[in-house]
């Protein structure tokens, strides 16, 4: 078993953190897309914005559930404060693109009633 992501300032580890960041990053930034292409009645695209988030979003938790599924194994993970500001960063992206969904099912509903 190697412990390549034991030492928390190694390739291997900040490119993981990276990619946890850059994911999170781009999962909230299509998650606002989202509602700005909802509010400007765009409904196809705010859709197809969302599923793209959520697509990010995975990917950070797979990369997530494999360092999980390295610890449970016995593997030595080093933690240091890029690696949560990483989930945290992961966390809000999560958040964000949940309210998302629902600011864009709003919106629907409004524009609907103000076409009646």
């Amino acid at each position: 078993m190697s412990d390549k992501y034991e030492n928390p300032t190694s390739d291997d580890y900040m490119g993981v953190v990276m990619g946890i960041i850059m994911s999170g990053g781009n999962a909230k930034g299509l998650a606002f897309q989202a509602i700005q292409q909802a509010k400007a009645g765009d409904f196809e695209a705010a859709e197809q914005s969302l599923t793209d988030s959520s697509n990010e979003l995975r990917s950070a938790h797979d990369v997530q559930t494999d360092l999980l599924t390295r610890l449970a194994q016995g593997e030595k993970i080093g933690w240091n404060l890029y690696m949560v500001h990483a989930q945290d960063h992961l966390m809000n992206a999560i958040t964000f693109k949940d309210l998302a969904v629902e600011v864009v099912g709003q919106e629907k509903r409004l524009q609907a009633l103000e076409k009646k």
